[in-house]
């Protein structure tokens, strides 16, 4: 019997707190990237109508035209920067991602994207790609492709940590790398689950149930995520050494399913 993982509700409107922050940076985004612009995505507690204001994220996945220019990426910067002066005591942080139109509809695009526009965004602006798509079950390969390559953002993250000076970035940082950990971990047990976790806590505890000796990692993770500041050293420790497990537990899972 097939299992299909349930879609967003674009019905209900977002709540009240969060609708001047969402249309402002909507207007942001137009006046911005103009035409380049297709398509804009929510995902996350405040897509789903579950939001604490102060304490939730705005996720939001731009679909555009073409590839974003340096200045047009300058352009991005700056939002970011305004909604943190402007709506900073409504949300904790605004994380935008892009994607190409082409990407989107392209044949390797179909469990990255597609699995994302259909699952875990709902449309705020421009044509919904999400109905060009059914829907999906659980699988090895949704997880892989949502995972990404996990040891060049690792990578990534490691470095940006060593570089820093400021605090606030740090922390940022800190948070950022913690909850995309944690996300990895769940990604090692979606085929399993065969169910989608809703929060940062839920996938934690749906990963512990298969991996339970890890208790103390994730605990130490969500020190991080929590914002408490913790010496570099013991950051870069959980990313080489807790990372690095994740990245080989993925490994063998992928050398017996494939």
């Amino acid at each position: 019997m097939t299992r299909v993982l349930p879609v967003l509700d674009n019905r209900f409107a977002l709540q009240p707190e969060f609708q001047p922050v969402v249309s402002g940076i909507l207007h942001q985004l137009k006046a911005g990237l103009a035409v380049h612009l297709h398509s804009v995505y929510l995902a996350g507690s405040i897509a789903r109508g579950d939001g604490h204001p102060g304490q939730s994220d705005l996720n939001l996945t731009l679909v555009l035209h073409r590839p974003l220019t340096a200045a047009q990426l300058s352009t991005l910067d700056v939002i970011e920067r305004r909604t943190a002066y402007l709506y900073g005591s409504v949300i904790r942080g605004l994380d935008i991602q892009w994607v190409t139109l082409d990407d989107v509809l392209g044949l390797d695009g179909i469990f990255r994207w597609g699995f994302w526009l259909k699952h875990g965004c709902r449309c705020l602006s421009g044509d919904d790609l999400s109905s060009r798509f059914g829907q999906f079950e659980a699988s090895w390969d949704i997880a892989k492709m949502q995972n990404g390559d996990l040891r060049e953002q690792l990578e990534n993250y490691r470095r940006r940590i060593m570089a820093t000076r400021v605090v606030a970035q740090y922390l940022d940082d800190c948070r950022s790398v913690a909850k995309k950990m944690v996300w990895s971990c769940f990604s090692l047990v979606f085929h399993r689950e065969r169910r989608l976790a809703l929060s940062v806590e839920q996938a934690a505890e749906m990963f512990l149930g298969y991996y339970p000796e890890k208790k103390t990692e994730i605990e130490r993770l969500f020190v991080l995520i929590s914002g408490t500041q913790v010496p570099k050293k013991a950051t870069l420790f959980m990313i080489t050494d807790f990372g690095g497990w994740i990245v080989a537990e993925f490994d063998k899972i992928d050398r017996k399913i494939g």
